[in-house]
């Protein structure tokens, strides 16, 4: 029986994907995940949407999740919780966040108890205001560490190793607005993610 591998989270899982085509990966960090493990029998869906939040991601979690009973569930979300309290006002409290995260976390564990794998949301210090964005995300960060330390997931500390690489090759070889991957941040998430997993 084939090991079911769920991507949940915003643009940076969606890539661009097909949603006409429930298996349609995107261009991203998905994708290339699921072309380093063809050669063994998983199937890797990916339902990543663009501009959620995490209540956002809550509302689907049902259709989107729940409903796959999938074996592994992996979830990168949270940038938007903060690029929209700059751009729209729109504040997520950390509590509320961490809440929110809680409840669909504690949905996937008691009605498919799957292995979880979190991701730190993560933001790089270019252009200049992505570093205002700091003293928003990093606490949002802080929830997802404790969440997994809760739920016994995987941490993936995202954001950390992003910035290791940005200072490395500057931060516009992996994102060019500080958030959304470029193939070079995409291919990095993806070894990133086969590294902590295996």
């Amino acid at each position: 029986m084939k090991k079911k591998l769920l991507f949940l989270g915003d643009s940076v899982t969606d890539a661009g994907r097909d949603f006409a085509d429930g298996y349609d990966l995107g261009q991203g960090y998905v994708k290339y995940i699921a072309d380093s493990l063809k050669t063994e029998d998983v199937t890797v869906l990916n339902r990543g949407v663009s501009a959620n939040r995490v209540a956002d991601l809550h509302r689907r979690i049902d259709t989107d999740a729940i409903e796959f009973t999938p074996d592994v569930v992996t979830i990168l979300i949270g940038i938007n919780d903060t690029w929209f309290s700059f751009s729209r006002w729109e504040d997520t409290s950390v509590t509320a966040f961490k809440e929110v995260y809680r409840v669909i976390l504690t949905r996937i564990k008691v009605e498919t108890n799957a292995e979880i794998v979190l991701m730190e949301p993560f933001v790089l210090p270019y252009p200049e205001d992505r570093k205002a964005w700091r003293g928003d995300l990093d606490p949002k960060i802080g929830a997802v560490r404790e969440l997994a330390a809760e739920f016994g997931a995987t941490l993936i500390p995202l954001d950390g190793l992003m910035n290791a690489l940005a200072v490395k090759h500057g931060p516009t070889y992996l994102a060019e607005d500080g958030v959304h991957p470029t193939k070079a941040g995409h291919e990095a998430i993806a070894s990133t993610w086969l590294e902590f997993t295996k």
